[in-house]
């Protein structure tokens, strides 16, 4: 074999032999730092540097043995506290499930500030509810869930800043009460409806009846108003019957045939002075008895009732 060519090969060898070598160098001296990630460089418990720009970082004292690194997210990130027990304004069990989402700005803080700040974020999620829905209504918790949720996040926020952790929403996500509180209520508000029913009824039973009477008031003033205009029409067609003699005596001879027999009357015209008049022929025809012959001049029946 030519000389050249096996010190190419024991070459290309050596240098593949050293390949994992070189990688374990470089993963021993570097820090990779991924997007959206904080690394922090302590030595002997204190911080040395924060890397957070995307890429590798040659870090040769990484070898030494009192170098180590923390890898926080700086991605956002929730928690979703289930069933957490409030008491209301009125004393009332409300359970409600808060949604908080949040982000790390400060990655140090969150680190050495506080021991295990999800824990402390729970325990001061628990502490902000009661505070806060604890001076509100069932009904208010309820219905203002947007407003209070904004509340809350204020509330947490501002003890959350001094970990290097930023509250981004804090949302009402469910809100219920216990069984039997919830059958409690049910039973209220059924018995309230009930009166409220009853009430509206008796109201429409007052308003029907001073409706009647009004209504009647009305009416009997309407019908005397008519009586009281009914003389008053009564002369005015006595006063026009007077323009025409004659009609005014028939009318007057009929209304004293009504007085005699007001069931049945019959009225003659046409008899000659001194001959039977028209009342006395009235007078003398009775029930199944034939009228007396009259003299021809007799006129036809004019009323006969």
């Amino acid at each position: 074999m030519n000389p050249e060519t096996l010190r190419l090969f024991v070459g290309l060898a050596i240098g593949l032999s050293l390949i994992p070598f070189v990688v374990l160098v470089v993963r021993a001296t570097t820090f990779t730092v991924e997007d959206e990630e904080a690394v922090l460089v302590t030595s002997f418990g204190k911080l040395v540097t924060t890397l957070s720009t995307p890429g590798l970082h040659v870090f040769p004292t990484k070898l030494l043995p009192w170098i180590k690194h923390n890898r926080v997210s700086l991605r956002r990130d929730f928690r979703h506290f289930k069933n957490v027990h409030v008491n209301d304004a009125r004393g009332t069990t409300v359970i409600v499930d808060l949604w908080v989402e949040f982000r790390v700005a400060d990655p140090a803080k969150a680190i050495f500030s506080v021991t295990d700040w999800d824990h402390a974020l729970q325990n001061l999620v628990s502490h902000a509810a009661t505070s806060i829905l604890g001076s509100r209504e069932f009904r208010e918790i309820l219905c203002d869930r947007t407003e209070l949720g904004e509340l809350l996040e204020k509330d947490i926020a501002a003890d959350t800043y001094a970990w290097g952790v930023a509250i981004e929403l804090v949302f009402i996500r469910n809100v219920s009460l216990l069984p039997e509180v919830s059958r409690q209520m049910f039973e209220t508000i059924a018995a309230r409806l009930e009166r409220a029913k009853a009430d509206v009824e008796e109201s429409g039973r007052l308003d029907v009846a001073q409706l009647e009477a009004d209504t009647a008031k009305r009416v009997a003033s309407l019908v005397a108003e008519a009586k009281g205009q009914y003389p008053a029409a009564v002369g005015r067609a006595l006063s026009e019957l007077k323009t025409r003699p004659k009609l005014f005596d028939a009318y007057n001879e009929l209304y004293e045939l009504s007085l005699v027999r007001p069931h049945r009357t019959v009225a003659f015209r046409g008899f000659d002075p001194g001959e039977l008049r028209a009342a006395d022929a009235a007078m003398v025809q009775v029930d199944g008895a034939p009228v007396p012959s009259l003299p021809a001049r007799a006129d036809s029946v004019i009323k006969r009732s």
